[in-house]
Parts: C-alpha cells; structure tokens; sequence
C-alpha cells in the first residue's frame, strides 16, 4: 500500500503533543537509555520497537483495566491498548530514512508475531477486508481526534470498548 503522508513536511511529524509527548522527563530518559545500549539508528530503531512490543503489556491481554492514551503514562504504567503502544512508540521518535515503515508494537502471543522490519509490514492481523476491515493509508501529524476523544473519555477499558470508534 502507498502512504500518503496528511502534511509533506516531515517536520509537522516531529512535533510534541498532548499524546506524543516527547518532551516528558520518562520518554526522555527510556530514549536516552535505548541509545546507550545501541549502536546506531537501525538498532535503537529496532530496540525501540522491542520495548514497546514486549514491556508494555497490552490490556486486552493481560485483563488491566486501565486505559492509558498519554505516551508518558503508557510508559509508566507499563500498560496500554493498540493506539496508545503506538503513541510511545511514536514518542521514542525513531529516526528517520527519507521513507515511512510502519510498524506493529501491539505484543507477540501464541499466533501472533510482530517484529520490526523495514522490509515489508508484520503486522499482528492482517487487514480483512471480507469483515468489512480496511487499512487506512493516511500519515496523520498527530494522533486523530476521534481515537484521542475516545481513549481520554474512557473510565476503564470496557467503556473504551464501548465508545473507540470503529472507523476514522
């Protein structure tokens, strides 16, 4: 699938947020770790990955009822559903290579395995579309509004379930 990026600016990707926020004293210090112990932008680009894949656990997964959005929070916590791993990710800020890769960090389980790869997508499920699933190509500068309003609204996941929208 082509990508379309919302803004050509890679700078417009770049900026902190409420969600993305990079800028916080936790994602400052994981990102600062994860450089240490790597050797260059693929690696810290993969380790990156990996932390996030495989210490915060997914909700779903483990039965916390806590719904982080925040990548600060998701980091503290050590919890969160598919979107809010990603705004960690997101908040590592992998380097760029003049070309999007976009990658899977929900959690490997029996049946599933994610890993990072900049040579074609593994994603946890594949898109279906006979389930009326699709794959949006859109590059958003920040996380879409309506996933935010829905995680920042939720009391605990099982309204989550409830009021996350299913489509964009």
């Amino acid at each position: 699938m082509e990508l379309i990026q919302q803004a050509p600016d890679v700078s417009a990707y770049l900026a902190a947020d409420e969600a993305i926020d990079h800028g916080h004293p936790l994602v400052r210090e994981t990102a600062a770790r994860l450089r240490s112990e790597t050797e260059d932008a693929y690696t810290y680009a993969a380790a990156a990955f990996e932390f996030v894949r495989d210490t915060i656990i997914h909700s779903a997964d483990s039965g916390d009822t806590r719904v982080t959005w925040r990548a600060s929070d998701v980091l503290a916590t050590r919890n969160g559903i598919c979107h809010a791993k990603s705004h960690a990710l997101v908040a590592l800020r992998l380097p760029g290579r003049g070309r999007w890769d976009r990658q899977d960090p929900r959690g490997n389980r029996p049946g599933v395995d994610t890993r990072f790869s900049l040579d074609g997508e593994r994603l946890a499920w594949p898109v279906r579309p006979e389930f009326n699933e699709m794959d949006y190509p859109v590059l958003y500068v920040a996380p879409h509004p309506a996933v935010l309003h829905g995680l920042r609204a939720a009391v605990d996941r099982a309204q989550l379930w409830r009021t996350l929208p299913a489509a964009l």
